[in-house]
């Protein structure tokens, strides 16, 4: 039977997964607002923020990879009327994750002073971000077990109760950063950056806690482990090792960008903490398509409509790029505003204002990019996925920065290059789809 895709089934599933994929990035925006206006060492406070949470993004993907490859293959099982004989692969693939996920942290706990010196950080920013990361590392397991369960849902068809987890989430971070950080007059004394460490990490064990109560009482999944070891659990680790190597290649682009930023100077490191957690927003904020791709597009393949498919894709890059320009106007209009809502420091401000017309022009160009990158997780296409970050890192970006920091443009050539990144990325994407599944569409 052929599916109905139309702007009411796309959008059912697109609005709440909007609004759960900006919890993360909601959280590390909410931390650079606070922080950077934090009346003690405010300047220094931004740049560990921002460090740090370039950091801890780069841990999160590479781990929480599982995610989509759990939801690609629920999706397809569930196309294919085949739901039952995956039951017990989640748990199995969950148990995986955070176990590799608290070697990680262990090993990570002993030698974050070497790994922030690596990112340039020192003096009273590299004492803060030892602190700040300390408390905030210990969420890294929560949180990538809410990515497991939130790919469950995905899987399943369900963006209701990850948005309801990130609702809730987010709220409570907000709360808690103005508490801590802040203080409360003849209650609590002001916590400054360890404080905003704290909020986020106990919005994370909430969100964590949610997540296991709304997956055993709204689903028939279990999170029993049992075996022995489900077949399809071969095909998740190799999906998953694919957008491993995949998130590396990302994540070395976002890591290199802020090791030439902070070695631009303070004020530079914290223009472009601003600006990147900015684009990480607009990023998950147009990756809902991207989800409803990924959501719809495994259950299609696993249905065998390919025409289904193809109106899919046409009408979520549509969709996308109705609200990557929304959101383009949005950034011209009030980009002085925003711009105070994070810092207010002048030298900071000026900076971000000089830069921040490269970031808003290429909104379009990131959602052609981030909604075929949602739909090829779906129809698990992780092999060529991995292939184009590589191409797009190492032929793309990292040669256009250090072109940009040999004719010493600063953050603009920071920021061109991430221009060139999306631009390979969004143009491979496109290429592929059409040249695979068009034949199919016509033979179909």
């Amino acid at each position: 039977m052929k599916s109905t895709i139309n702007f009411k089934t796309i959008n059912k599933l697109a609005v709440p997964a909007t609004i759960a994929g900006i919890a993360e990035p909601l959280l590390s925006i909410t931390d650079t607002a606070i922080v950077g206006n934090i009346p003690v060492d405010g300047l220094e406070s931004l740049a560990a923020a921002g460090i740090v949470g370039s950091f801890l993004s780069m841990l999160v993907w590479i781990l929480g990879q599982t995610r989509s490859a759990i939801s690609a293959i629920i999706s397809q099982y569930l196309g294919a009327g085949r739901i039952d004989e995956v039951k017990s692969l989640p748990a199995q693939a969950i148990f995986l994750n955070i176990v590799l996920s608290i070697i990680i942290l262990v090993s990570t706990v002993f030698v974050v002073e070497e790994i922030f010196s690596l990112l340039n950080a020192k003096g009273k920013i590299l004492d803060y971000c030892v602190s700040y990361y300390s408390i905030r590392v210990w969420g890294f397991p929560l949180t990538l077990f809410v990515f497991a369960v939130m790919g469950i849902f995905r899987g399943l068809q369900n963006t209701y109760w990850p948005m309801v987890i990130a609702i809730v989430g987010a709220v409570l971070n907000v709360v808690l950063d103005f508490i801590f950080v802040y203080g409360i007059d003849g209650y609590i004394e002001p916590m400054y950056l360890e404080g905003a460490a704290w909020a986020s990490l106990i919005s994370q064990g909430v969100m964590a806690l949610m997540a296991f109560v709304l997956l055993v009482t709204k689903t028939d999944i279990s999170l029993k482990l049992k075996f022995p070891l489900h077949p399809e659990l071969k095909r998740l680790v190799v999906m998953s090792l694919n957008l491993f190597v995949r998130a590396l290649a990302l994540n070395t682009a976002l890591i290199l960008a802020v090791r030439e930023a902070t070695g631009l100077g303070d004020k530079y490191i914290g223009a472009h903490t601003i600006a990147i957690n900015l684009w990480l927003f607009s990023a998950f904020f147009i990756d809902g398509y991207g989800a409803a791709g990924n959501i719809m597009g495994g259950r299609l393949l696993g249905a065998k409509d390919y025409d289904g498919l193809w109106k899919l894709a046409k009408k979520i890059i549509l969709y996308g790029l109705l609200v990557s320009i929304v959101l383009l106007i949005f950034g011209f209009l009030f980009y002085r505003p925003i711009g105070r809502l994070f810092s207010n420091e002048p030298i900071v401000l000026e900076t971000f204002y000089s830069f921040f017309f490269i970031l808003v022009l290429g909104l379009p160009m990131n959602t052609i990019a981030f909604v075929f990158d949602g739909l090829f997780k779906g129809l698990g296409e992780m092999k060529y996925l991995r292939n184009v970050l590589l191409t797009a890192t190492f032929l793309g970006f990292v040669p256009m920065l250090y072109l940009g920091k040999h004719l010493e443009w600063g953050l603009h050539g920071i920021w061109i290059a991430f221009t060139v990144w999306m631009v390979v990325r969004g143009g491979a994407l496109i290429w592929k789809f059409r040249r695979k599944f068009r034949p199919l569409l016509q033979n179909a």
